[in-house]
């Protein structure tokens, strides 16, 4: 299980990520539009205004059961020995294991 401090910080980053979205997707349209090279410059130092972890490239996938970090197929939304452990135990309906 991941600490439990890190998921709620991860959970906050989301939040953040969601309320600020639209500043961010409105102020990089105004950047493509202008040309003049001193209004992109003021544009940018709003769309640098809001905190850093309202940026969405600092989310991180986890694991939807234990909260970890790595190893998360986008399919289940769970890492990888969690969906190994379902495989074993027929959970997920479909899937067959390799055996070599």
């Amino acid at each position: 299980m991941a600490r439990k401090s890190l998921i709620q910080r991860e959970k906050k980053r989301q939040k953040l990520e969601q309320k600020y979205h639209l500043i961010r997707r409105s102020s990089k349209k105004k950047i493509s539009k202008v040309s003049s090279l001193s209004e992109k410059w003021e544009i940018h130092v709003k769309l640098q205004s809001p905190p850093r972890n309202s940026a969405p490239t600092r989310l991180h996938r986890r694991c939807f059961l234990t909260g970890r970090p790595r190893a998360n197929h986008r399919d289940f939304g769970i890492s990888g020995h969690i969906l190994r452990e379902m495989f074993h135990t027929c959970l997920l309906p479909g899937a067959i294991r390799s055996s070599w």
